[in-house]
């Protein structure tokens, strides 16, 4: 297995940017370096047809829905990444509307409260409680509530694999599918790519410790199913899912754990896996050219999904 060479370009160009890694600087910088690498590596936003941003008290958090064309849309509720305590609406203003224009369906990406502020279960909460919001007010986002499905990216993965837990055992909304973009799932970090790729690939052991040390309250949490979705008892029931991972990413094992399992349980699971490339890839398409078709193949297997029923 060979690190794909726009990955190796990553790489080289943070080591040659001098910027300290996350876990040596506070919260607040970390949020910065993290806008700004958003600006050096995603392409620009393309055109879309509708973009408005929707804040409290009208949602329970601030939001952002992406629309493709007119008409009654399916929809994918999104959770960006960043270990839950970086990351925000604008860092993922590209891959929001190259999904929504990819798949067809509108996009709604939710501006979670961060730790270390806040810490767990509060980004849990909120990912819940705008998935509920989404849902209970379809009608006025011009979206189908019988085609929603939820979704992210790394923490991101993680709350939509939480919601998608939770929103089993309440029985609504029934979603349609789950896109889990190399997801978090074992927040206890007992898995052997942790040890693997514990250094060298963007995305460090120091740096997974340094946010969730942020965001749990204590080591306990990390057996709580909503912080580890991997260790929940039982899975049967979740929708039908999409699991991407990376080759060179510490994450790599409790994706393909999460896959197995979900097989296990009963559940329809398609796992992607990119062997040559880094955690945070899909979000670095102005250097990694694998990004876009990576995104798109993740786009086509949600529109496939959402397309089922279609009214």
């Amino acid at each position: 297995m060979a690190l794909d060479p726009d990955a190796e370009r990553v790489l080289e160009l943070v080591r040659l940017s001098g910027r300290p890694p996350f876990e040596e600087v506070s919260p607040e910088e970390a949020r910065e370096f993290f806008l700004g690498a958003r600006k050096l590596f995603s392409p620009e936003p393309e055109p879309i047809a509708e973009v408005r941003d929707v804040a409290p008290p009208r949602a329970p958090v601030p939001l952002r829905l992406y629309r493709p064309r007119e008409g009654v849309l399916p929809a994918l509720v999104f959770f960006h990444g960043g270990g839950w305590v970086v990351g925000n609406l604008d860092g993922y203003e590209w891959l929001c509307r190259h999904l929504a224009n990819a798949a067809e369906c509108a996009v709604v990406s939710i501006d979670y409260r961060l730790a270390p502020e806040h810490k767990f279960p509060a980004a849990v909460d909120d990912a819940w409680a705008a998935t509920r919001f989404v849902d209970e007010e379809a009608a006025t986002f011009g979206i189908d509530r019988e085609r929603l499905a939820v979704g992210g990216d790394s923490a991101g993965g993680n709350l939509a694999a939480a919601v998608s837990l939770i929103a089993r055992d309440q029985e609504a909304p029934k979603l349609r599918f789950q896109l889990l973009i190399y997801p978090a799932l074992d927040l206890g970090m007992k898995q052997d790519s942790v040890r693997r790729f514990a250094e060298g690939y963007l995305l460090t052991r120091a740096t997974m410790s340094w946010f969730i040390d942020h965001y749990l309250r204590s080591a306990g949490d990390a057996e709580d199913p909503r912080a580890s979705p991997l260790f929940a008892s039982n899975l049967e029931g979740l929708p039908p899912a999409y699991v991407l991972t990376a080759g060179f990413d510490p994450l790599q094992d409790e994706g393909d754990a999460y896959v197995r399992r979900l097989a296990a349980h009963g559940v329809a699971v398609r796992h992607r896996h990119y062997e040559g490339q880094i955690h945070g890839f899909v979000t670095m398409g102005k250097v990694i050219r694998a990004a876009g078709p990576a995104l798109d193949e993740a786009a086509a297997a949600l529109a496939s999904a959402l397309r089922e029923g279609e009214r």
